[in-house]
């Protein structure tokens, strides 16, 4: 193939979370290396999770793509919390994706959920023979609803020619529900260390000065969805019985519903026995993480299923925080030199927060010796050799 390859990437949607920020940057950065030529089709124009409207236009992926050259058409859904029924779909909206998909020689689909869409074009006879590669983020699949169907029932007739798993942990959980066939890559997740890095001295200071946190303070960051996959009421617990023993640490929480203005939110807060002085700064959705991990001492994970490899460890980590996680996906693995591996138990994890900040310079200091480890060139590099090796094997066979 003398032209570069075209990709269409599929998208439920653009909203705050992990894989959209990792699949939103391995297709810019391919898109910009020039021999492959990708554009994005996104089920919905806006989202409602986690008790937000996040429309397409203003979210950070959208604007990165958009920057970088990379073309976005949507259908114009809401996205909810479950993904679109195949039945569901107009033909006026399998038309454009009819047209989309037909302009394309690979297409990747970001998780599961839109292969809904693509079943349904083969429903009305509108899907070409194009491979699709299916970009997996979970370590549980079984919490994917029947997304998880149409992904068996794509991978059984050979609609999804292959796969690509952030995490060993996720190409083992998803390989019974799959054919034979079907080829599986892993390749572990990367960052822009360019971005993630640490702060100076003024970069810190005004942050700080921003948030309200005094210098000096010690901080531990939370960057998750207020979801049960997150288990953020494990989070506040822990919250809760350190703050009661070192009142001056400030905690800090990112991501969609993480608001008092989300009543679940606020709920959670006070079941979880968080005392209304503790320094519990509830920061919603951020476009600024790299600000955020750079005046942290701790990035927190405490999450109970689902996860597969979690960026928020290893940007935290590139800015100099410390990563303390639950054993859940490839967490484990990722962190190992240095960062902190807990268990599901909030007393448990307040003192392993403690311990860590006790030895706050050594365990910086192994923070950012890992950063080279953690850059994304590598991954965009794989995800190339990835998508070249499915296109030319189905021209080979055409």
């Amino acid at each position: 193939m003398t032209r570069p390859i075209r990709v269409l990437s599929l998208y439920e949607g653009f909203f705050a979370g992990g894989a959209r920020i990792l699949h939103t940057d391995v297709i810019a950065g391919l898109h910009s290396a020039g021999d492959q030529q990708h554009s994005v089709l996104s089920i919905a124009s806006q989202a409602r999770r986690e008790s937000t409207v996040q429309p397409m236009h203003v979210d950070p992926r959208y604007l990165r793509l958009t920057n970088a050259g990379v073309s976005v058409t949507s259908l114009g859904r809401t996205a909810d919390a479950d993904p679109p029924e195949r039945g569901s779909f107009t033909m006026a909206e399998l038309r454009i994706a009819a047209d989309a998909v037909a302009r394309a020689d690979v297409i990747l689909s970001l998780k599961e959920q839109p292969l809904g869409l693509l079943l349904a074009l083969q429903d009305h006879g509108l899907m070409p023979d194009i491979p699709v590669i299916a970009c997996l983020h979970r370590s549980d699949p079984t919490h994917s609803g029947p997304a998880l169907g149409w992904l068996a029932e794509a991978a059984a007739t050979g609609l999804v020619a292959a796969t690509v798993s952030c995490a060993q942990s996720t190409s083992d959980a998803y390989a019974r529900f799959l054919a034979p066939a079907t080829r599986r890559h892993v390749i572990p997740n990367g960052i822009d260390t360019d971005r993630f890095r640490p702060g100076t001295a003024d970069e810190v200071a005004a942050s700080r000065a921003l948030l309200g946190i005094p210098s000096g303070a010690l901080v531990v960051a939370y960057a998750a969805r207020f979801d049960a996959m997150k288990n953020p009421g494990l989070f506040l617990s822990a919250v809760a019985i350190h703050a009661k023993r070192h009142p001056e640490t400030h905690y800090l929480l990112c991501g969609a519903g993480m608001t008092l203005e989300n009543d679940a939110f606020r709920a959670l807060v006070a079941e979880s026995g968080v005392d209304s002085s503790a320094h519990l700064h509830a920061l919603g959705v951020r476009d600024d993480m790299p600000a955020i991990y750079q005046l942290a001492d701790i990035v927190a994970l405490t999450s109970a299923f689902g996860e597969a490899s979690p960026l928020c460890l290893i940007e935290g980590a590139a800015c100099g925080a410390t990563p303390v996680t639950t054993r859940v996906g490839d967490a484990a693995q990722m962190v190992d030199g240095f960062g902190v591996v807990t268990r599901h138990d909030a007393a448990h994890i307040a003192a392993t927060w403690q311990r860590v900040l006790d030895r706050r310079g050594e365990l910086r200091d192994r923070a950012l010796e890992a950063r080279p480890r953690l850059g994304r060139d590598r991954m965009i590099g794989e995800y190339r050799a990835a998508v070249e090796s499915v296109a030319v094997f189905a021209e080979a066979a055409a």
